[in-house]
């Protein structure tokens, strides 16, 4: 005699249809048809592991040569729009630089050598307003650099400030001015602005060249207004040095500073 133990499920199936259609399916199979039928639900439920399907995958998913799909995907070589095409985008700009009245008078008469580079080195258009006491400079289809607006706007000021050979700012890159008054390093009154505005200058004009030869600048120095023009390693120099004899420093000392730099400057230049 053959007792069957029957274990009780605590918990209720969760798909009842599912099963349902599972037992009608397996009702109208053969015993045979239903082995053949589990067989290959385990087989697509427990894949082998060492089975060639997985292989040829990962062959696909890996590829030896990462360089072959880019040699063979044709991609489009423009070439480099010209300066002109870049040109055409651009609206004109104008800038106005203002003339001190004092500085009219020279400016009207060296006009020709104001707008003759600003006009052909440049390719701007430059015209002089005498009732606002400006100039105006504009771009034009013949401005061959982006900066040159700015340039010529610089030479304007240079000029206008007093430096006759403000020419140097359109042929060089690497030329800037530099503005700042005494009051700006120390506050003086009566004798004392007017002593330190004489040890800037020297006798007859003598620490000025000096400065100006040992850091390469031009210095104007128009009453309590100092003016630099040079690069911006030089206008450092000659500032520390104009400061200096602002605060009192005798010009001798000021000199050797200025010795000791200049040789330093030499060296590097080999």
């Amino acid at each position: 005699m053959v007792v069957a133990h029957v274990e009780q499920s605590t918990s209720a199936p969760k798909n009842r249809r599912g099963m349902s259609k599972k037992k009608a399916r397996t009702a109208g199979t053969t015993p045979s048809q239903q082995v053949n039928g589990d067989e290959e639900m385990a087989s697509e439920v427990i894949p082998p592991s060492n089975s060639n399907h997985t292989a040829e995958d990962d062959d696909l998913m890996i590829d030896a040569n990462p360089t072959s799909a880019l040699e063979e995907s044709s991609v489009p070589s423009f070439q480099a729009l010209p300066a002109s095409a870049a040109r055409s985008t651009l609206k004109s700009e104008t800038r106005r630089i203002a003339i001190p009245p004092h500085r009219m008078t020279p400016i009207k008469k060296d006009w020709i050598n104001i707008f003759s580079p600003l006009t052909e080195i440049l390719g701007l258009q430059v015209r002089m307003n005498v009732q606002r006491r400006c100039v105006e400079i504009r771009t034009s289809k013949a401005t061959k650099e982006i900066g040159a607006l700015q340039k010529g706007a610089d030479f304007v000021k240079a000029y206008a400030l007093g430096f006759d050979d403000a020419i140097a700012l359109l042929r060089m890159d690497d030329l800037y001015l530099d503005s700042f008054e005494i009051k700006d390093v120390k506050t003086l009154h009566g004798d004392h602005l007017s002593r330190a505005i004489g040890r800037i200058a020297g006798q007859e004009g003598k620490t000025k060249f000096t400065i100006e030869n040992a850091s390469r600048t031009r210095i104007v120095l128009a009453d309590t207004k100092i003016h630099i023009m040079g690069s911006f390693q030089n206008i450092k120099i000659a500032r520390d040095a104009i400061v200096s004899l602002i605060l009192g420093s005798p010009p001798g000392k000021v000199y050797a500073g200025l010795r000791t730099v200049s040789s330093r400057m030499k060296q590097r230049a080999l």
